[in-house]
């Protein structure tokens, strides 16, 4: 089970093993727990060139390539394997399955946006790439223009994700009961709770109206999946914890085959 981290690579505290139960929630499950750190703003894709700020990307290569065959190795793995990840990851899970169509039995998003090849999918991308990491997007796939923004659109390449087992999510941006001066991460802090409600909500209501367009294309395809997007909540982890609680039991079924 590969859990990825957000637009921060995991660094500065924000990883699942920061911010989630996962140590005590998968302890005695029968499932390897893989997280990777690093990759901050890079979408976990193959960069097309060395970027003068975010240096060489070779992401999907390392997580579809090179990774996968050491943890089987290492921990005895069985060759099934299900991907999950939050905000900008909730775009590269997608991007990774299509890349390895017969690595990932099943794949989680939870709080991203399958588009990249429109101008609102294109925009989210340059906001965490370019805003957030300081990178430059066209080291990563070219010009707007260039095809390599429509390869690795969830969205458009849709049917090639048939078969797997999904599951989507996604709060409505509206504040929810973790959004509270007592809630997780907050520790009673005025500044961190307006935050969390302002710039959370407004990220969490642009990535549900991405998520309600992505089960939208599936349902039109037919492809199966499992979705949540009715809750209130903002773009933070105490919502995402409950996401991976509430798809495990999809996961664990693709794991055991």
């Amino acid at each position: 089970m590969y859990l990825l981290n957000g637009a921060a690579g995991g660094e500065e505290g924000s990883s699942w093993f920061d911010r989630t139960d996962i140590g005590t929630f998968f302890a005695g499950k029968n499932v390897n727990v893989v997280v990777p750190m690093g990759g901050a703003a890079s979408y976990f894709t193959d960069w097309r060139n060395d970027d003068p700020t975010l240096g060489r990307q070779k992401w999907a290569t390392f997580l579809t390539e090179e990774l996968p065959p050491l943890m089987d190795a290492e921990f005895n793995g069985n060759g099934r394997n299900a991907i999950a990840g939050i905000s900008m990851a909730g775009t590269s899970v997608f991007q990774l399955a299509l890349r390895a169509p017969d690595l990932y039995q099943a794949v989680g998003a939870y709080s991203g946006c399958a588009m990249t090849s429109d101008p609102e999918g294109q925009a989210f991308v340059r906001i965490t790439v370019e805003g957030r990491g300081g990178g430059d997007t066209v080291n990563m796939w070219g010009a707007p223009t260039d095809p390599e923004w429509v390869r690795n659109d969830p969205y458009v390449n849709a049917e090639r994700l048939r078969g797997k087992a999904i599951y989507l999510s996604n709060s409505t941006g509206l504040p929810g009961e973790y959004d509270v001066l007592d809630g997780p991460g907050i520790s009673g802090s005025i500044t961190k709770l307006a935050d969390q409600v302002a710039v959370g909500g407004v990220i969490e209501a642009a990535t549900n109206r991405c998520t309600v367009r992505m089960r939208d294309r599936l349902r039109q395809l037919g492809i199966p999946a499992t979705v949540g997007l009715a809750e209130p909540g903002t773009h933070s982890w105490a919502y995402w914890q409950d996401d991976l609680h509430e798809s495990w039991p999809l996961f664990r079924s693709a794991l055991a085959g």
